[in-house]
């Protein structure tokens, strides 16, 4: 009897010893499939595991005798428990790692979404309507940009609501007028052109309501080239952040537009902030207009625009959008702004005092988002946008990052995309781990006088504001961008001027 209890008990040992192998195979295979972990420090952790392993099956084999004399059974059972936390450890180091790889795998994208919007007054008859109660109302549309897709947007909103009577207006602006003034009940509109909506109504988002929206997939023209290894040749990515609450693939208006230039050997990047009303010639047809207006054509049409503009090759371009920032930055933690001055944002009325301070999501989203309360607008809000990026950066390099890595992913997950490959990102955060190098971060921004004009492009014969650049500033940032691609290292006295410092 008593050979049969410790035969049981040895078998349960064995057992617990062999989910320890197991789970420890488990998170080294999930551990090397994401390629972040340099070669020395997954030999460290293999050898580690390893020992762990070692020393738990010495205890049992060394206990062998004694537990048959009764003797040290403690240290034998604590051994049992010990392995077994180890395994649990594993195991959830195990989902980390393969949600970690799921989500650099997927975070690569080459499509955009097209968002179709049906639009109520809020305070309107109308205002709490669902789809169906809009059967037989006035609606308006306009194909002042653009057909196929809204056709399509009309074709599923009458399977339905069935066949309805629309009243076609020449304009986007003339059909947000018709809305307000009751000629229509119903408009249906790109999300895109949201800007030209507000022409004539600047509250036109708080003061209306989107009862359905119909999105559509389009793979996006590759306008971007890649670099043969992005651990040793400099490279430059376009950071854009879209002006909506929806999907980050949504096509809308370019508010954010950031260009990072990444020199990997000598450890430089070069942040350069283009205004989202700089005056600029699109790529599609040489017309003027404003920045920000390229993203309604397309991210691919952003980009084209940017390299004309500024004579570069751009390798690759990441996006994110409002609900992203927010959802980002509180997954962080927090992350602590040095504010070049003092003043009161208009969305959320949150009070910024001169010099670092710790910032949420929503309060960051704000302060990056302010430009009415600066005689500077736009150029300002553009140095705030670096500041929280270098922000966001810093904290994001921390090792705090580690404690919150689950939450991290569930936020930056479908709030941020890239056309940067898995493999890409995975070297670029190796290489960090490898060295755990010190980055030298320099800012520069377009800057220029601003005026009122109706010509741009895209709203036509609508008093729109469009800052006109120095090209004097343009050559000089061209030049700095030329010198760090091509390994000549920076000094702060090179983008003195261009900065925003005295």
């Amino acid at each position: 009897m008593k050979q049969n209890k410790f035969m049981k008990f040895m078998t349960s040992r064995a057992l617990i010893l062999t989910l320890q192998v197991v789970a420890s195979g488990v998170f080294l295979y999930f551990v090397y499939l994401t390629q972040l972990l340099p070669v020395k420090y997954f030999a460290l952790l293999m050898a580690v595991l390893v020992v762990l392993i070692a020393i738990f099956w010495g205890i049992i084999q060394s206990g062998k005798k004694k537990e048959q004399e009764n003797k040290h059974s403690k240290r034998i059972i604590i051994s049992k428990v010990l392995s077994l936390l180890v395994s649990i450890v594993l195991i959830i180091g195990s989902t980390f790692a393969a949600r970690g790889n799921t989500f650099l795998n997927n975070v690569q994208t080459t499509t955009q979404k097209y968002a179709i919007n049906v639009i109520v007054l809020k305070d309107g008859k109308y205002g709490s309507a669902a789809l169906k109660d809009l059967k037989g109302k006035r609606f308006g549309r306009s194909y002042e940009k653009e057909k196929s897709t809204l056709n399509k947007a009309l074709a599923q909103m009458e399977d339905t609501i069935d066949t309805q009577k629309y009243t076609n207006f020449d304009t986007y602006s003339q059909l947000s007028d018709a809305l307000y003034t009751g000629k229509v009940d119903v408009i249906v509109v790109g999300e895109q052109y949201k800007s030209m909506l507000e022409v004539n109504h600047e509250g036109f988002d708080d003061e209306t309501r989107i009862v359905k929206t119909y999105e559509f997939e389009k793979k996006a023209k590759a306008v971007t080239t890649a670099v043969t290894d992005v651990t040793e040749k400099p490279f430059t990515i376009y950071i854009t952040g879209i002006d909506t609450y929806g999907s980050v693939s949504t096509v809308s208006r370019t508010d954010v537009n950031l260009l990072v230039t990444v020199n990997p050997k000598t450890k430089q990047i070069l942040m350069t902030s283009i205004p989202r009303d700089c005056q600029i010639n699109l790529h599609k047809n040489g017309k003027m207009d404003k920045l920000t207006h390229t993203g309604i054509y397309g991210v691919e049409e952003t980009i084209s625009t940017i390299e004309d503009f500024l004579d570069l090759k751009i390798n690759y371009y990441a996006r994110t959008n409002f609900a992203g920032i927010t959802n980002i930055i509180d997954a962080l933690g927090g992350v602590t702004v040095d504010s070049d001055r003092e003043f009161t944002t208009l969305h959320g009325n949150y009070h910024i005092v001169k010099g670092k301070q710790e910032m949420d999501g929503d309060k960051a989203l704000c302060f990056v988002r302010e430009r009415k309360s600066f005689a500077a607008g736009d150029f300002v809000r553009g140095q705030h946008q670096q500041a929280l990026l270098k922000a966001m950066l810093e904290k994001a390099m921390s090792p705090k990052i580690i404690t919150n890595f689950q939450n991290i992913l569930s936020a930056i997950e479908g709030c941020f995309e890239t056309n940067m490959s898995s493999k890409e990102i995975k070297s670029l955060i190796n290489m960090q781990l490898d060295d755990n190098a010190e980055w030298e971060l320099f800012n520069v921004q377009i800057d220029g006088d601003g005026y009122t004009t109706e010509d741009t492009y895209s709203m036509h014969g609508a008093a729109c504001y469009v800052m006109k650049p120095y090209q004097s500033k343009v050559k000089r940032i061209k030049k700095l961008i030329d010198r760090v691609e091509e390994g000549d290292k920076l000094s702060k006295k090179d983008v003195k001027g261009l900065d925003g410092g005295e």
